[in-house]
């Protein structure tokens, strides 16, 4: 017995690495003492087409479970997206209908399975019983909770001092997410570390129908691109599972110092020892590895080295990629007389109004076959038999322009 325990405890330690909160470890220890397979549930909502790497540290963790064994559940909550979950939010998010969910669910599952084994994951979408429920269910439901209670969270606690809407719909979808782990029978549930109020409402109303009580493990929130808020769909700052090679190279290399000992240990798993040895390296080679470690998760490190010997070409020996976009002037919606250097940038996709590309012209950030343009007015011209001209825009910017 004692011999089976150690062993427990020795799981145990290594399931509950690099969580943030851990609600219910002793229900924990107890189930895993009985030796059967928990069933782990993490639930992502179809919000935007991606997921993201915010979402992987919670991929990883419940893959760490899949690894041991243990029953992994992806829900996917088509029906919750429907709501908006309020978690952190400072004003109540816009509808999406059911068409935008379901498109938005489509490549769900093909990401997931970039990091679960989908022989070994269940799959289940919350619309399943939430479709099928009576107006009177939902009433019932509600009666689980008081207004008092959804106060005590500190984003509807904000809100409501600062006189800011706060929607009965986004009250009840703590008890929705709750009833998910009802109908799920979940032991164990996952995720952020802002869902915490919304995963203790699932633990209060398993106890209330009588069911063990499922552990809550939170794991830390990732950091955004931007350094300072969290990695979020909604805050624009995030790497996504379907990012191109080149993206999670580049958006990697563009994260902080401080940043990427973090993503060394939530997204990589590395150990202590592992990041106290990268630590002694220069930065930006500590850097280059981890968008490389990244890269190849998702794309194999062949790709991965093509990408890294890519970024050193372009940034630090400052030479001009192999590979870049290419802007055909015969095929863009520009009259001859339009073809300013400023409208084709423009139109390329990469700046959000032509005031920023304009600053570049006065930075002198802008080159035309390596020669810095200082007329945003000017139009590319071609040399006889040339294959095409080359616009650098800033730093990391390259279009080749095709007559």
């Amino acid at each position: 017995m004692m011999a089976n325990l150690n062993a427990v405890l020795m799981n145990l330690e290594e399931l509950l690495g690099n969580t943030d909160v851990v609600i219910g470890e002793e229900d924990l220890v107890e189930k895993l003492e009985g030796g059967r397979p928990l069933k782990v549930k993490f639930g992502v909502d179809p919000t935007r087409p991606d997921l993201t790497f915010g979402h992987l540290v919670v991929f990883n963790k419940l893959k760490q479970f899949q690894d041991a064994g243990h029953e992994a559940i992806l829900l996917i909550g088509d029906y919750t997206a429907r709501i908006g979950d309020p978690s952190g939010k400072s004003e109540l998010r816009p509808e999406l209908t059911e068409d935008e969910v379901n498109e938005n669910a489509k490549t769900y599952l093909e990401q997931a399975f970039r990091v679960l084994d989908p022989d070994k994951t269940v799959v289940r979408r919350n619309s399943e019983w939430f479709g099928e429920m009576t107006f009177a269910d939902a009433l019932n439901l509600s009666r689980k909770m008081t207004v008092a209670r959804m106060l005590e969270r500190d984003d509807f606690e904000k809100r409501f001092r600062g006189n800011q809407p706060i929607s009965m719909v986004e009250f009840m979808y703590p008890l929705v997410q709750g009833y998910d782990s009802i109908v799920l029978e979940a032991d164990v549930e996952l995720g952020g570390s802002d869902q915490l109020f919304n995963m203790l409402v699932g633990r209060t109303l398993q106890k209330d129908q009588g069911l063990s009580p499922q552990a809550v493990l939170t794991m830390p929130l990732l950091v955004g691109l931007d350094g300072g808020r969290k990695m979020s769909k909604s805050y624009d700052n995030y790497i996504a599972f379907n990012d191109s090679s080149k993206d999670v190279f580049g958006k990697t290399m563009s994260i902080s110092d401080d940043a990427m000992w973090s993503y060394f240990q939530l997204l990589l798993l590395k150990s202590e020892d592992e990041i106290k040895n990268l630590q002694d390296c220069h930065p930006m080679d500590a850097k280059k590895q981890l968008a490389s470690d990244l890269t190849a998760m998702f794309f194999g490190s062949e790709v991965a080295e093509k990408e890294r010997a890519s970024f050193s070409q372009v940034f630090s020996k400052g030479e001009t990629p192999d590979e870049m976009p290419i802007l055909k002037l015969s095929e863009i919606a520009l009259q001859p007389d339009e073809r300013s250097l400023l409208n084709i940038l423009g139109i390329s996709g990469h700046f959000e109004s032509k005031g920023q590309i304009r600053r570049l012209f006065k930075q002198g950030a802008i080159k035309l076959n390596g020669q810095r343009i200082d007329d945003c007015d000017q139009a590319p011209t071609f040399p006889a038999d040339s294959d095409g001209v080359v616009l650098k825009a800033g730093k990391k910017i390259f279009i080749k322009i095709l007559p």
